[in-house]
């Protein structure tokens, strides 16, 4: 890849983060300075020489069923609260064996008991303003149980120079997708 395409993804990275830090700064002014009931989170990992950062709201389970009550199987899942959950890749990758350019995409799910489909979209939206027709990618994995989570949170792990899981747990699912550089 070019320098030229690196840098333009790089200062792309920078404004999403800059638009994710204002529309924070005005959902807070929206609600009279009180913090929001699912934060926003960010986390990045670098993978050999590509930078992948993820950005997202924070739902917490209170008390409550998620997978096949608060968040239906079945259905298109935006991954979070609030915004869409945004993943930004600096360089070209392969997940779960599938072709991605570099770029600033949403990330959507569709759970399922057995399986989710993992959504990779070029729209940037608030909530559920979801538009099949913008899917740039759509693979499936299977859910893990695992120990018990109140806040959603991804993460990363087996890094490598080569390859990195990312990790979705909530609750006491965890769903893994693997990007290799």
């Amino acid at each position: 890849m070019n320098l030229l395409k690196k840098t333009t993804i790089k200062i792309s990275l920078v404004l999403l983060l800059g638009l994710v830090f204002t529309s924070e700064t005005w959902a807070q002014e929206r609600s009279n300075q009180e913090p929001r009931t699912s934060p926003n989170a960010t986390v990045s990992q670098t993978i050999g020489t590509t930078d992948i950062t993820i950005t997202y709201g924070r739902p917490a389970v209170n008390d409550r069923e998620i997978f096949g009550e608060l968040v239906p199987y079945g259905e298109v899942w935006r991954t979070g609260a609030n915004e869409s959950t945004a993943i930004v890749i600096s360089n070209d990758v392969t997940i779960n064996g599938h072709e991605l350019e570099a770029g600033t995409y949403s990330l959507y799910t569709v759970p399922n008991k057995d399986k989710w489909t993992i959504i990779i979209n070029s729209k940037l939206s608030w909530g559920t303003q979801y538009d099949k027709d913008k899917d740039i990618l759509r693979f499936e994995v299977e859910p893990r149980e695992a120990d018990s989570r109140e806040r959603m949170m991804f993460y990363f792990e087996e890094v490598t120079n080569e390859k990195a899981t990312v990790v979705l747990h909530w609750e006491n699912t965890k769903v893994p997708f693997t990007i290799k550089v």
